[in-house]
């Protein structure tokens, strides 16, 4: 009977002790996760002092993209080797241009979303005067 008083004592304390452990990590961690308002203020212009920049980026990336067949990066010169491809009679070659191709006409709708979302951030930032003046 010793031992099997023994075992349960260390499980019981083993319980309590885990419990305690589980308690103070949950109350830790939701104190830790909501930000105070200083941080969230700092985090706001942080964000609003980006957004020109990251404006920039997305206008640039698009004009690449909507380029003519000269340009490195545009869809019209990704089409273009397509069909050169297709026409030399490399299928497998064809096949990987135009899974990028479909890749980078998707980026397109991407980039415009992200655009569209930007100038909402700016407005914000704007009405609460955050950001860069």
């Amino acid at each position: 009977m010793p031992v099997r008083r023994t075992a349960l004592a260390s499980a019981c304390a083993g319980l309590a002790a885990a419990g305690l452990l589980l308690g103070a990590g949950t109350s830790a961690s939701a104190a830790s996760a909501a930000p105070s308002t200083a941080q969230a203020q700092r985090q706001a212009e942080a964000v609003c002092t980006r957004a020109p920049k990251v404006d920039a980026r997305i206008t640039r990336a698009l004009a690449r993209l909507h380029g003519p067949a000269t340009e490195r990066g545009s869809i019209a010169r990704l089409q273009k080797r397509v069909d050169l491809a297709k026409g030399a009679g490399q299928s497998a070659i064809g096949t990987y241009l135009n899974d990028r191709l479909t890749t980078r006409q998707a980026m397109v709708g991407t980039l415009t979303t992200r655009q569209s979302d930007l100038k909402g951030v700016e407005s914000w930032c704007a009405a609460n005067h955050l950001g860069a003046s």
